[in-house]
C-alpha cells in the first residue's frame, strides 16, 4: 500500500537532446528505455534544472559564468529551438491499493512539453509559471517500475541578442510568459537556451478518494489583536465514483522548547461531495486568544503555528492531508499624506522599509533550499525588511517565501510586465505585453494561490517601470481586490469569509513607479544607480519622492572572487584616465565588461572614489580599496534615507541585493556567496536602533525605529588620529529617542576645530547609562577633512597595532560555531580625557594564558579587520570555505576597545583537518590564523 503523501522525483533523472533521439516518448517508456553508457546519448539530468544545468554538470559545455565562457556556448538564436528542445527520463514506483489515487505533479516547466508514463501521452500547456497535476492512476504499474518521459521545449520566442546587448536582447521574450532577464540585461549576460527545462520541483502524490487543493488561510484581528480568527477556505476533489461523506479536520499546532508541540485547536467539520465533484468549503471561523504575532524583521519575532488540514472518507479513514506554517499578521499599505510615499502597517505598527532588488538565487536556476536559506538569512543578517522580486525573474518559489516567513522578510512580488521589453525600452516593443493575455492571467492566478499563504508576502505588484496591458492589469484589479475588512475594517458588514477571495488580504498596486512608488505616475524616476559622493545622499536635492523602489551602486567582489572566476586576464585592474576636467575614467578590461562592472567614478558628476586612497598597486590592493569605498557607500545611501524617516521618506529598495551569476554590479554578496563590504555597512546602518553621523549637516542623530522609547541612554564620541591619539571626545548624556523617530542630538565640532587632522577616525556608541558594558549601537567612520582625501591612510599601513585574540569552538556535526574576541591592546598615545576613556574600555581585562597575541608596539586604530574562512586540505586555487555567517566584518578597533564575533559555517564534506580561520587588516596584509 502506498503512503498517503508525496514523493519527491528528484534523482535518477537522465537527459538528451531531442534531435538525438530516435525514439518517440511512447517507446521510451515502454519497450526502448534509454541507459547511459559510453555509446549512448543520454547523460545524468539535472531535475529540477534546466537544459544548460544538465550540459554543465555533465562537462558539456563550460561554466557560462567564468570569464568570458558563455560567449563560447551556443544562443538559442542561433542554434535553433531544437537544439536545447530536451527529453528528460526517470523511473518511479508506486504501489497503490483500491480507492487510492496517484498524481503527477510538476511545479513549474519552461515553456511547453509533453508527457509520457508508460506509454501513455500527455501534452501540458505553455507557460513558464503554471502548475501541472496529471491523474496517473489507471496508467501505473503497481508491482514494476513506472517510466516517465517528458520533452520539453523553449519558449516560443526566444529572441536574438543585438550586438549592443541590452534590457532584454530583442524583447521578443516578451511574447511569452517567461522569466524576460535570459536575453541579458545590463547585469547579466545572455542565457543560452532561456532557462529551458523542469525547472521546479517534481512529485508523485498518493491520496484516497478525496484530495484537498489549494487551501487558503487568512486572519482577522479585533479588539487590539487580542481576539483573532482564522478564516480557511479550501477545495474538496471527490475522485471515486461514489458521494463522499468526509470529516475534514483543521489542527492548530505550536512548537515549545526542544520540539514539543503545543495543539492550541482541533476542530472537524463534516461535508458531502458528490461523485466526482469538486467543491470549496468554507470553514465557520476559528477564534485564538491572542496568538503570537508574526512580525517583519527588527520590528519582533517571526512566530509561525502549523496548520494542519486533513481529510478522513468514512469507510476509508485519512485521505489527504495539507499542512502550511502560518504567521498570524495584519498587513496595511497606503500612500502617506506626508510623504506621497506608500506606507506600510504590520500589526498596526508602521514600518520604515528598508530592503533591496532580488531577480533570483542563481541565473541558470540551480535553486535549493540549502541556497535559499543562505540567501534569506543574508538578507537578515542585514537587518533588511523587505524583498522585492523584480518583474523580470522569477514568482519565487515557496522555500523562498518559506525563509522569508523564518527570517522575518517581508516581500514584493511582481508580475512578469518590465518597460523595457513591455512597450517602453528601445525600440520599443510588444506594448500589448504578451501575445496570450488569458495565459498570463492564468500564471497570475495559479502563482497567487502557490503562494498567498505565507505572511512575509507584503503586496503585489503588476510590473517593473510598467503596468500591465489594461485588460490584464484591469482583471488583476479585480481578482486582487481587498476585501472589506482590510480596505474598510470599520465596516460591520462583510459579503463573504476573506478566505474565499483568490487574496483579499494584501495590496495590489499596478506597476512600481505608480501609487506611493518613485513620482507615483510612472514616469522614470527611480534610480540612480551609480556612484555617489557619500554626503550627497542626505541632502535634500537628491532624491524627491517618498519612496524609491531601486537606488543602486557599484559592487566590486573581493580579490578572491575575481581569481575564482576570471582567468589572469581578467585579473587586469582599470586603466584611470584623467581628463581636461580633472575628472577620471575608469577603462576596465575586456571581462570585467562583460561582467558588468560598474566604476568606482562618474566623470563630470564624481571623481573617483578608489583613488582617494590612492593609486591601486595591483588587484588585491584595487579590490581592497574597493571594499573602503563599498562600505561608505552603501552605509551612506541608508543613513541618508533614515536620517528622514517619515519626514520625507516612508522606505527605499537599493538596487541590488546580490548577482545570480558573476556580476560585478549592484551586489552586498557575490555569486560565490561571500560578502563585500558593503554587507556590513548595511548592517550597520539598517539596525533598528542606530547611531549616526549626518554626512550633509555633520549632526549626530539617534535613527529608533521600533515601537519602543529609548530612555536615559548616552551617546559616546571620539576621535582618533593616526598617531594614535583621542583630539575629541565628548558625552551627550540624558538623552532619550522617541519610538519611530529621528532625533538630532548635536553638532559634531572637531572638523571646526583648529588643529583638526586632515584624516581621522570617529567612533559613536550608544547606551543605556544603567548598563554601559551594553551598546545599543555602535557606528565607526573614516572621514577627511573638506578638500582633504584619504591618501594619509597608505603609510598607515606600516603601523604595527598590537591585538590580542581568543577563540571558543563548539563543533555540531559538520557545523562549526565559533566566538572569537579581537582586543586591540594599544596604548593611547595621550591621555586626554583620561576619565571617559576610562570609563569605555575599563571593562577590557587581559588574560596573559589565553589567546593568540599579534606583536606590535604602535598606538592605534586597528583598521578594517576583516576574517575568512578556509579549507586547509583543497588544492583549489580558491581556498575559501562559502557560505559562512559573521555577526560583523570589516570591523576596526580603537585603542583598548575590544569585540566579540559569531562566525557559523559548515564544513565541506570528507574534511579531515580542522578549517582555518585567517583575519587580515589594513594594518595586518599578510593576515594570520586565528582558528585551525
Amino acid at each position: 500500500m502506498a503512503e498517503i503523501g508525496k514523493t519527491l522525483l528528484d534523482s535518477g533523472w537522465l537527459a538528451a537532446r531531442s534531435t538525438e533521439v530516435s525514439e518517440d516518448g511512447k517507446q521510451l517508456t515502454t519497450t526502448n528505455p534509454p541507459s547511459l553508457g559510453s555509446q549512448s546519448k543520454w547523460m545524468e539530468a539535472v531535475v529540477p534544472g534546466t537544459v544548460l544545468g544538465t550540459l554543465l554538470k555533465n562537462k558539456a559545455i563550460p561554466d557560462p559564468f567564468y570569464g568570458l565562457e558563455n560567449e563560447t556556448i551556443s544562443d538559442i538564436a542561433d542554434s535553433g529551438r531544437d537544439y536545447y528542445t530536451f527529453w528528460f527520463f526517470t523511473k518511479f514506483q508506486c504501489k497503490r491499493v483500491l480507492n487510492q489515487y496517484v498524481h503527477l505533479n510538476f511545479r513549474a516547466i519552461n515553456y511547453s512539453a509533453e508527457v509520457y508514463v508508460n506509454g501513455h501521452k500527455t501534452v501540458l500547456p505553455k507557460g513558464m509559471f503554471r502548475r501541472h497535476t496529471l491523474d496517473v492512476t489507471d496508467i501505473l504499474h503497481p508491482d514494476n517500475d513506472n517510466l516517465l518521459a517528458v520533452i520539453v521545449h523553449p519558449p516560443d520566442h526566444p529572441g536574438t541578442i543585438p550586438p549592443q546587448g541590452g534590457q532584454g536582447g530583442d524583447h521578443e521574450i516578451g511574447k511569452d510568459v517567461a522569466a524576460q532577464y535570459v536575453e541579458g540585461w545590463d547585469w547579466i549576460c545572455p542565457i543560452r537556451d532561456r532557462n529551458t527545462g523542469i525547472w521546479d520541483e517534481v512529485s508523485i502524490s498518493v491520496t484516497g478518494p478525496v484530495r484537498i487543493i489549494d487551501p487558503h488561510l487568512v486572519s482577522t484581528f479585533f479588539d487590539n489583536y487580542k481576539r483573532v480568527y482564522l478564516h480557511v477556505t479550501t477545495e474538496l476533489e471527490n475522485k471515486s465514483s461514489w458521494k463522499a461523506d468526509c470529516s475534514v479536520t483543521i489542527q492548530i499546532t505550536t512548537e515549545l522548547e526542544n520540539g514539543v508541540c503545543l495543539v492550541e485547536i482541533l476542530h472537524t467539520e463534516r461535508v458531502i461531495i458528490p461523485a466526482r465533484g469538486q467543491i470549496k468549503h468554507t470553514f465557520k471561523p476559528i477564534f485564538l486568544y491572542k496568538p503570537e504575532l508574526w512580525w517583519p524583521n527588527g520590528m519582533g519575532k517571526q512566530n509561525l503555528y502549523d496548520v494542519l488540514i486533513t481529510v478522513a472518507v468514512k469507510e476509508f479513514g485519512e485521505s489527504d492531508s495539507w499542512m502550511q506554517p502560518f504567521g498570524f499578521r495584519k498587513i496595511e499599505s497606503v500612500i502617506d499624506s506626508v510623504t506621497g510615499g506608500r506606507l506600510f502597517k504590520i500589526n498596526g505598527e508602521p514600518i520604515f522599509i528598508r530592503g533591496g532588488n532580488w531577480i533570483l538565487s542563481d541565473g541558470l536556476l540551480r535553486l535549493s533550499k540549502e541556497r535559499y536559506r543562505t540567501d534569506i538569512k543574508f538578507h537578515a543578517d542585514m537587518n533588511m525588511n523587505m524583498i522585492r522580486c523584480w518583474g523580470g525573474g522569477l514568482a519565487e518559489r515557496p522555500e523562498f517565501y518559506h525563509f522569508c516567513d523564518i527570517y522575518g522578510l517581508l516581500v514584493w512580488q511582481e508580475f512578469w510586465i518590465t518597460g523595457d521589453v513591455d512597450g517602453r525600452g528601445v525600440p520599443v516593443s510588444n506594448p500589448n505585453g504578451p501575445l496570450d493575455h488569458d495565459l498570463f492571467l492564468l500564471c497570475a492566478r495559479d502563482t497567487v494561490k502557490l503562494l498567498r499563504n505565507h505572511p512575509s508576502l507584503a503586496l503585489w505588484v503588476g510590473g517593473n517601470e510598467q503596468v500591465p496591458p489594461k485588460d490584464i492589469n484591469d482583471s488583476l484589479k479585480q481578482d486582487l481586490r481587498l476585501h472589506p475588512y482590510f480596505s474598510t475594517p470599520s465596516s460591520p458588514d462583510w459579503d463573504s469569509d476573506p478566505s474565499v477571495y483568490l487574496d483579499g488580504a494584501r495590496v495590489y498596486v499596478q506597476g512600481s513607479m505608480w501609487d506611493g512608488f518613485a513620482d507615483g505616475k510612472g514616469n522614470f524616476t527611480d534610480g540612480p544607480y551609480e556612484i555617489q559622493y557619500p554626503e550627497d545622499f542626505f541632502k535634500d536635492t537628491f532624491y524627491k519622492f517618498g519612496f524609491n523602489p531601486e537606488v543602486g551602486s557599484v559592487g566590486m567582489p573581493v580579490a578572491d572572487t575575481i581569481r575564482a572566476t576570471m582567468p589572469r586576464e581578467g585579473w587586469e585592474i582599470p586603466l584611470f584616465k584623467k581628463g581636461a576636467d580633472g575628472f577620471v575614467e575608469e577603462v576596465a578590461n575586456k571581462m570585467w565588461e562583460y561582467h558588468k562592472y560598474i566604476p568606482y567614478s562618474k566623470p563630470g558628476k564624481v571623481h573617483d572614489q578608489i583613488l582617494m586612497y590612492g593609486a591601486p598597486r595591483d588587484l588585491d590592493d584595487f579590490c581592497l580599496k574597493a571594499q573602503l569605498v563599498n562600505y561608505i557607500q552603501y552605509r551612506a545611501l541608508l543613513e541618508g534615507w533614515s536620517s528622514r524617516m517619515w519626514t520625507k521618506y516612508t522606505g527605499v529598495l537599493i538596487w541590488k541585493n546580490q548577482n545570480p551569476w558573476t556580476g560585478l554590479r549592484g551586489q552586498f554578496y557575490d555569486h560565490l556567496l561571500d560578502q563585500t563590504a558593503s554587507f556590513y555597512g548595511c548592517r550597520s546602518a539598517a539596525e533598528p536602533v542606530h547611531v549616526q553621523l549626518n554626512l550633509a549637516s555633520n549632526f549626530i542623530e539617534v535613527v529608533n525605529t521600533t515601537s519602543k522609547k529609548l530612555s536615559d541612554v548616552e551617546i559616546e564620541a571620539s576621535v582618533w588620529d593616526l598617531d594614535g591619539n583621542c583630539p575629541y571626545s565628548k558625552v551627550f548624556s540624558k538623552l532619550s529617542s522617541p519610538p519611530k523617530k529621528v532625533m538630532q542630538i548635536s553638532e559634531f565640532t572637531y572638523p571646526k576645530s583648529e588643529n583638526a587632522k586632515p584624516v581621522y577616525f570617529l567612533l559613536l556608541k550608544l547606551y543605556h547609562v544603567s548598563d554601559k558594558t551594553v551598546v545599543i549601537s555602535r557606528n565607526f567612520y573614516w572621514l577627511h577633512l573638506p578638500g582633504k582625501d584619504y591618501t594619509l591612510l597608505e603609510p598607515y599601513r606600516k603601523k604595527q597595532i598590537p591585538l590580542k585574540i581568543t577563540c571558543d569552538s563548539v563543533l555540531l556535526g559538520p557545523k562549526f560555531e565559533l566566538e572569537i574576541t579581537v582586543h586591540n591592546t594599544s596604548n593611547r598615545a595621550n591621555a586626554l580625557q583620561e576619565g571617559l576613556l576610562h570609563k569605555l574600555f575599563s571593562r577590557f581585562t587581559e588574560d596573559n594564558n589565553r589567546g593568540l597575541k599579534v606583536v606590535g608596539s604602535d598606538p592605534g586604530v586597528a583598521f578594517f579587520l576583516r576574517f575568512s574562512v578556509h579549507d586547509p586540505e583543497t588544492e583549489k586555487q580558491d581556498t575559501r570555505i562559502l557560505p559562512v555567517h559573521y555577526s560583523d566584518n570589516y570591523f576596526s578597533l580603537v585603542p583598548g576597545e575590544s569585540m566579540s564575533f559569531k562566525i557559523s559555517f559548515a564544513a565541506p564534506t570528507g574534511m579531515k583537518k580542522s578549517p582555518r580561520v585567517m583575519l587580515k587588516g589594513w594594518n595586518y596584509p599578510d593576515g594570520f590564523t586565528v582558528f585551525g
